[in-house]
């Protein structure tokens, strides 16, 4: 890690903070960083809504035709998931609709 501990006293907001503990925006450190925290929000999406529709990881596999073993890894943030898998999930397994936003 990028960590200055001298710097983190010194820190006025939550980007400052990112910046010293991972590095600026576009160094591999902080790109890996913040790659890792879009994962885990798409993996807290993902068990919360299932989880809202009262079902099992092996239910929502069933219903679209996977595993249970490949649900679990995306909830737990130890897998890539693609934006047609992802789509198909939510869309056809849990009934919710996605909304991408690129910027």
């Amino acid at each position: 890690m990028a960590e200055n501990k001298q710097a983190i006293k010194d820190v006025n907001n939550f980007d400052e903070l990112l910046d010293v503990k991972y590095g600026k925006i576009g160094t591999t450190e902080r790109d890996t960083f913040e790659e890792g925290a879009q994962y885990f929000v798409i993996s807290e999406m993902l068990k919360a809504a299932r989880k809202e529709a009262n079902m099992t990881q092996e239910q929502l596999a069933t219903k679209i035709g996977a595993n249970s073993q490949y649900i679990s890894e995306i909830e737990e943030g130890r897998c890539d998931i693609q934006i047609s898998a992802l789509y198909r999930i939510f869309e056809f397994g849990l009934g919710k609709k996605i909304n991408l936003l690129f910027g």
